[in-house]
């Protein structure tokens, strides 16, 4: 399905982080961003990075689907061929 997709502005981003009561490491895990610091750089108000709809939807869709559904779309991708497995907490990703 193809769409037409404009980012959300880094205040929105923000706001949802607040919103949530997360802290940018959490929020930069619901993204699969290597950690806060990359988080920054979309929330960022001088310069804000453009986050893509990939990103968004990964984030949205780990709020809102429950854990057998997610499980369901990571068994798909595993069949698809990809590699992937949580990082257990405290652990640094590669």
């Amino acid at each position: 399905m193809p769409i037409h997709y404009k980012h959300p502005p880094a205040k929105n981003l923000a706001d949802l982080k607040a919103e949530l009561g997360l802290t940018g490491k959490q929020m930069a895990d619901l993204c699969w961003l290597a950690g806060d610091q990359h988080w920054r750089k979309y929330t960022n108000p001088r310069d804000p990075r453009p986050m893509s709809a990939q990103m968004l939807f990964t984030m949205m869709a780990q709020l809102e689907l429950d854990k057998e559904t997610l499980e369901r779309i990571f068994e798909r991708m595993r069949r698809a061929g990809a590699e992937f497995s949580p990082v257990p907490d405290g652990e640094q990703q590669p």
